[in-house]
């Protein structure tokens, strides 16, 4: 019995904006191939995009591999594609066994027919046969918790139902590769659970499972690899631990390009001050790693045209979904305003400890100045971010000083 469930080798897949040339270019694909005709599949027709680009990975047995990524940067369409959905333009999708999908809500299900008629349907077209289903029937009815539903037609179940059924299914057709996107969202807390505690069951027996979800607890909890997806190109194959981190960095590096071209934008309208950022020590690095324990100083350096009066100091340390964690402002600290003199002023905030989990963390400066007649806003960002050393161990980002105790029967245990 091979090691390797599923090797995806050089997989390239296109697709059209326009509907309407989408359906002429398919309808002349099918015309050629029926005549023998092999078009030319790694040439780009009008209004043709790359969604995918020379993937390349393998899933071994019992491993589980998180696919991470942007919205549309291709984890949907690269689960449709090796469930045999879509398929490749170039490259190779060999897999070695039965596959199980959970990737639409709904996907494969009839919603006129009842969900017992849609447990032989959709058992049916993930390779079971009659007697197969038949003999696992009750552990999906089990498992679905639709009770008297399973008569009803799909149409008229909820999405969390119909979650449940496909889930249902899909698990107990004995998968060697389970496929799952982002579908458990839908589910109920305790189905969820449920839902985990199958997938690590599954782990254990020797699946290969490929998951996506925007849920990085969930990728640390079950995945041991990470492929990162950007615009559709292949960024990373790695731990999983790595990946999300280099999934952090590049959500940082999007935000940070969109803000610092708007900021650079309003500078040169202004003319009137040229300013940066930087972890003093680390001045020009494109790498801004640093020890979460170890004390560091962030400087504002601004270049002023002009001497500016009655100025204010904000500086930020945010999450990459756009929580504060820091924020610090000079008339807080009781330091009143501050004094802009014309050319270059440089300003440091010095930390003593960051106490931050492993991670990328976007960070930035705000001067803003309340005379009216010489008003300014401008914004610094550090690039690249900041990168605290480390490892998430828990969907958290601040690292606490902590002991624990537990008791049984009046005996310290721990």
């Amino acid at each position: 019995m091979s090691d390797t469930l599923l090797h995806v080798e050089g997989l390239y897949k296109k697709f059209t904006k326009n509907l309407r040339k989408s359906l002429v270019y398919g309808t002349l694909d099918m015309a050629k191939s029926m005549v023998g005709i092999k078009g030319n599949q790694e040439q780009l027709r009008n209004g043709e995009f790359w969604a995918l680009q020379d993937i390349n990975f393998e899933l071994k047995r019992g491993e589980t591999l998180g696919l991470i990524g942007q919205n549309g940067c291709g984890k949907s369409t690269l689960l449709r594609m090796i469930n045999g959905i879509f398929p490749p333009d170039k490259g190779k999708i060999t897999i070695n066994g039965r596959i199980g999908a959970l990737i639409a809500v709904g996907a494969g299900f009839h919603p006129h027919m009842s969900g017992r008629e849609n447990i032989f349907l959709n058992g049916t077209i993930l390779g079971m046969t009659k007697n197969d289903i038949k003999r696992r029937y009750d552990a999906i009815v089990e498992f679905a918790e639709i009770g008297d539903f399973l008569e009803a037609p799909v149409a008229t179940y909820s999405s969390g139902m119909t979650v449940r059924l496909g889930f249902a299914i899909a698990i107990n057709c004995e998968p060697d590769i389970l496929l799952v996107d982002e579908i458990l969202a839908v589910g109920d807390v305790s189905f969820v659970g449920k839902c985990f505690n199958k997938i690590k069951n599954l782990q254990e027996n020797g699946t290969g499972i490929v998951i996506v979800t925007h849920n990085t607890q969930s990728l640390l909890d079950f995945c041991q690899r990470g492929v990162l997806l950007n615009y559709g190109k292949q960024v990373i194959d790695t731990n999983i631990n790595q990946a999300i981190k280099n999934y952090e960095i590049l959500l940082n590096q999007e935000k940070l390009h969109t803000k610092g071209n708007n900021n650079k934008a309003a500078l040169n309208e202004k003319k009137l001050i040229q300013s940066r950022c930087f972890i003093e020590g680390l001045e020009g690095s494109d790498n801004n790693e640093v020890d979460s324990d170890k004390s560091l100083s962030f400087c504002y350096e601004i270049n002023s045209e002009l001497d500016l009066d009655n100025v204010f100091v904000t500086f930020h340390i945010f999450t990459l979904t756009g929580i504060t964690l820091v924020h610090i402002r000079n008339d807080v600290d009781n330091l009143g305003a501050l004094k802009i003199k014309k050319g270059i002023n440089k300003i440091y905030i010095k930390v003593k400890e960051l106490n931050l989990e492993g991670g990328s963390y976007p960070c930035s400066f705000v001067l803003f100045n309340r005379d009216d007649n010489k008003p300014i806003l401008d914004h610094a960002f550090l690039q690249p971010a900041l990168v605290v050393k480390g490892y998430k161990k828990n969907d958290c980002v601040l690292k606490i000083e902590r002991t624990w105790e537990m008791w049984n029967n009046s005996l310290k245990v721990i």
